[in-house]
């Protein structure tokens, strides 16, 4: 099955993430990149209230088509409960190009149903795999207990 990582990662956890499973995949990786700056604590702000208000925001194009792969994993932070502006733009602009989905987030404590339901929603496809990922557990690098199942699980499709 071919493969591709799609993430978005404002302050690196989610790019963390990322990069770790499309290794152990050995496939493909794409960051999605905003046009907006989010940096700082006016783009920690603004990212959360776009979020928690449903916005999307401009894209850059990406370099690989989704419709090239049978399977796209796709991870975003958890913002005011729900994906990252730039996840939800993605899943909503190539919602068509998407085969099958599975989906990761990293978050501080909470949002991950409520991320996970609307991502479902905005793409129109139910994910063959989800899984969470604390920033606690990224630092201390514990997060390892959770990405080996779910490519596991993913690989086996």
């Amino acid at each position: 099955m071919k493969t591709l990582v799609v993430y978005y990662s404002r302050t690196g956890n989610t790019r963390e993430v990322a990069q770790e499973i499309a290794r152990e995949l050995n496939c493909d990786l794409e960051e999605i990149k905003d046009t907006q700056n989010r940096s700082g604590i006016i783009g920690w702000l603004k990212s959360a209230y776009q979020a928690s208000r449903d916005k999307f925001t401009k894209i850059k194009d990406l370099e690989k088509n989704p419709d090239d792969y049978d399977l796209v994993i796709i991870g975003t932070p958890v913002w005011a409960f729900k994906p990252a502006v730039p996840v939800s733009t993605f899943l909503y602009e190539y919602r068509d190009q998407l085969k099958y989905v599975a989906f990761f987030c990293t978050l501080g404590s909470s949002g991950f149903e409520s991320t996970m339901d609307t991502m479902s929603k905005l793409c129109g496809r139910e994910p063959v795999q989800t899984m969470k990922i604390t920033t606690d557990e990224i630092k201390e690098r514990t997060g390892d207990c959770k990405i080996e199942p779910f490519v596991r699980d993913v690989g086996d499709l």
